[in-house]
C-alpha cells in the first residue's frame, strides 16, 4: 500500500481494521475461539500493523478484541501438534515477530483489554505502549499449567514492566489478575467502564501532540531500557537534538509564546 492511498475500513477473516480520526482500531474478531491466536490471526495482525505504519494519516493505534475477550491466548490445538523442539522454537519466533512488530511501531499503541487477556493475548497487550482495561478484564499467563512457558515475549517484557517478583508470581501460578490488581501492579495503566472508548480517548490526547516528538520520545524510552543510564542519556540527547530541528518544534514553541494552540504538521 502506498502512502498516498490510505485504507480506512478493511475486514479480514479474523479481524477488522478501521481508521477513526487518525486512530487505527484493530479488532480481533474470532469470537468462537475467544479470539485465540492461530497462524491466520498472527498473519492478519501483522498485515494490519504494517498498514497502520504505512498510512501517514494514522497517528495512533488501538488494539482490542470482539465479544468477551481481548485475546484468550494461543491456539492450544495447534500447540499440541508441535512435533519437536525446532517446531516449538519456530512457533515462539512467529509470535515474537508479531509482538515485536507491534512494539516497534513509531506511533503510540494502546491495548483496550475488554475481557480475557491470557497467554499470548497478554503478551500481545504488553507489547503495546499502554493498556486500558475494563472492570471485567482478566489477565494472566497460564502456560506452565499446560507444560509450556510464555513464548511470545512474556518472560522478557513482563519483568521489565512490573518487576521480576511480580512477573514470576504470575508465571509460576498462572493465576488470573482482575483489573484493579493489574492497575496496582502496573500491568495496566487505566481502567475504564468501556475499555475501547477509554483507549480511544487516551489516543486522542496523543493526537494533539507533535507526531515526530512522540516517536522520538518512544524511541528514547525503549532504547534506554537496554543500556546503562549514561548511555541512555546520550540517546536522549541525540534524539532531543533531532527534535529541535523539526518544524513542529518551531510551531510548538511559537504557539506557546503566542498563547495559542499549536498546529503540528509532522515535519
Amino acid at each position: 500500500m502506498s502512502d498516498s492511498e490510505p485504507q480506512e475500513d478493511v475486514r479480514f477473516e479474523n479481524l477488522r481494521y478501521e481508521v477513526d480520526g487518525g486512530i487505527a482500531v484493530v479488532t480481533v474478531d474470532r469470537q468462537e475461539a475467544l479470539n485465540a491466536l492461530n497462524d491466520e490471526v498472527l498473519m492478519e495482525l501483522s498485515f494490519a500493523f504494517d498498514m497502520a505504519e504505512a498510512d501517514l494519516e494514522v497517528r495512533a493505534l488501538v488494539l482490542t478484541g470482539a465479544g468477551r475477550a481481548f485475546v484468550a491466548g494461543a491456539d492450544i490445538g495447534a500447540l499440541q501438534r508441535l512435533a519437536d523442539p525446532f517446531a516449538g522454537r519456530e512457533a515462539s519466533l512467529a509470535g515474537q515477530d508479531l509482538t515485536n512488530t507491534l512494539a516497534a511501531l513509531p506511533i503510540p499503541t494502546i491495548a483496550a483489554i475488554n475481557g480475557f487477556a491470557l497467554g499470548g493475548g497478554l503478551e500481545l497487550a504488553i507489547a503495546a505502549d499502554l493498556r486500558v482495561a475494563s472492570p471485567n478484564a482478566r489477565l494472566g499467563l497460564p502456560e506452565v499449567g499446560l507444560g509450556l512457558i510464555p513464548g511470545y515475549g512474556g518472560t522478557q517484557r513482563l519483568p521489565r514492566l512490573i518487576g521480576q517478583g511480580r512477573a514470576l508470581d504470575l508465571i509460576f501460578t498462572g493465576r488470573h489478575v482482575e483489573a484493579e490488581e493489574a492497575l496496582a501492579m502496573g500491568l495496566v495503566d487505566r481502567i475504564a467502564d468501556d475499555a475501547l472508548e477509554g483507549a480511544k480517548e487516551l489516543a486522542r490526547l496523543t493526537l494533539r501532540k507533535a507526531p515526530i516528538a512522540l516517536g522520538l520520545a518512544k524511541e528514547a524510552v525503549v532504547r534506554g531500557l537496554d543500556v546503562t543510564l549514561n548511555q541512555g542519556l546520550e540517546i536522549e540527547a541525540d534524539l532531543f537534538g533531532m527534535a529541535a530541528t523539526t518544524e513542529d518544534m518551531k510551531e510548538g514553541t511559537s504557539a506557546f509564546l503566542e498563547k495559542r494552540d499549536p498546529e503540528f504538521s509532522g515535519q
